[in-house]
C-alpha cells in the first residue's frame, strides 16, 4: 500500500490514496494550522469506527440480515506526555434493523474487534485497551 500526502503553502493536507480518493487533515490554528479538516488522531479514530462497521455490514449481510442504519460514538482517552497515543477507547455501536437479534449484533462486532479489523488489532497491539457496547433499535 503507498499513499501521498502534500502540503502545498497552508493547511489542510492533503492525503491521497493510491485509488485517487483524497483526505484531509488538519490542525488547530495553535499549532499552525487552519482547523478546516480533522486532526490526524479523529482520522485514526474515525478509521477504528468505519473498519469495524464495514465487517459488522458484511457479516449481518452473509447471515441475511437487514441493516437499516449503523452507527457508532467513539470516545478515547490519550496519554498526558508525548507522544500522545490512545490509551483507552470505548465505542457504542448502534443498529436499526428490523430482523436482527441483539445476540447477531454481538457476534458480528466480536468477529471484528476480535479476529478481522486492521485498525483495532493495531491499536491493540500498541497498549490501548478497546471497550464496546451495542444498542439495537
Amino acid at each position: 500500500m503507498k499513499i501521498t500526502v502534500v502540503f502545498d503553502e497552508i493547511m489542510p493536507l492533503a492525503g491521497i490514496g493510491k485509488t485517487g480518493h483524497t483526505t484531509l487533515f488538519d490542525t488547530s490554528p495553535e499549532f499552525h494550522g487552519t482547523g478546516s479538516a480533522s486532526s490526524p488522531m479523529e482520522v485514526l479514530l474515525e478509521s477504528l469506527a468505519a473498519c469495524s462497521m464495514m465487517d459488522i455490514i458484511s457479516i449481518l449481510k452473509k447471515k441475511r440480515r437487514e441493516v437499516e442504519k449503523l452507527s457508532a460514538d467513539v470516545d478515547a482517552e490519550r496519554a498526558t506526555e508525548h507522544p500522545k497515543v490512545f490509551t483507552a477507547i470505548r465505542i457504542v455501536y448502534r443498529l436499526q434493523s428490523p430482523d436482527c437479534t441483539m445476540a447477531d449484533f454481538e457476534r458480528a462486532i466480536s468477529l471484528s474487534m476480535d479476529k478481522y479489523c486492521s485498525v483495532s488489532a493495531m491499536l491493540r497491539a500498541s497498549g490501548c485497551s478497546i471497550e464496546w457496547s451495542a444498542e439495537l433499535h
